[in-house]
């Protein structure tokens, strides 16, 4: 498919009241409120294309800048290119899922994390937690410096309520990714989720809530789940 039978498939598939729910979260148009399941029907037929991965992107429509993380061949991703990606997620549907997933699995992940979570733009340091959360659920420990991890665990504990409001919820998130995936630091994981409590997140006006972290981990517990690693970073 070329990236005009794309976008025009995209508008077919055009929800209104997707459209409506996804502009309360952040989003702005260009775009027609594909739902992810219908956006992952177009991914089947195309699969992974580097090329035409870019072209969405740099349509600027928010329904193909997330198929385009979705059909990314990450390792073929260049450092200008992600930043180019990390620049134009302008809302937390791309900056926290896709554009982070596609980071993640990228060359430059760990890099690339580390530099954004000291930003003063809240898309960009949301990006670098989330781009953290999805390397600790899919890479080995031993290819993690668990030491860093640890002193970020510190970090948040101490400062995630004063922070902007994507970065509180993917700092949390990150909390919950260390304490499920990472089993020797799962106990110090449940302390800084204990100490930070309840975060206050604004979500767009919606029922949307941020989960508590101490919670979730204990349920990734109860499974018997902690330290199981996903294969992909993609959802």
């Amino acid at each position: 498919m070329t990236t005009q039978e794309i976008l025009d498939q995209l508008k077919e598939f055009g929800n209104e009241q997707t459209k409506k729910v996804l502009t309360r979260h952040g989003a702005i148009e260009p775009f027609y409120g594909v739902k992810v399941q219908d956006l992952k029907k177009i991914q089947k037929k195309v699969k992974k294309n580097h090329k035409l991965a870019l072209e969405l992107y740099d349509t600027g429509n928010s329904d193909a800048m997330y198929l385009a993380g979705l059909i990314s061949e990450p390792q073929k991703m260049t450092k200008g290119q992600l930043m180019n990606w990390v620049d134009k997620a302008y809302w937390y549907y791309l900056s926290e899922y896709t554009v982070a997933w596609t980071i993640a699995e990228s060359n430059y992940g760990w890099e690339l994390a580390m530099e954004f979570i000291k930003s003063d733009k809240e898309n960009i340091a949301s990006t670098g937690w989330a781009t953290l959360s999805s390397i600790i659920a899919t890479k080995k420990d031993e290819e993690i410096d668990l030491s860093k991890i640890e002193e970020l665990l510190d970090i948040i504990s101490k400062t995630i309520h004063n922070c902007q409001n994507r970065v509180k919820y993917t700092m949390n998130g990150f909390v919950i990714s260390v304490g499920t995936y990472i089993k020797s630091l799962n106990e110090k994981s449940k302390l800084v989720a204990s100490k930070i409590g309840k975060v206050d997140v604004e979500m767009g006006g919606t029922a949307c809530k941020v989960p508590l972290a101490k919670e979730y981990i204990e349920k990734v517990e109860s499974k018997n789940k902690v330290g199981v690693k996903r294969k992909t970073a993609f959802c």
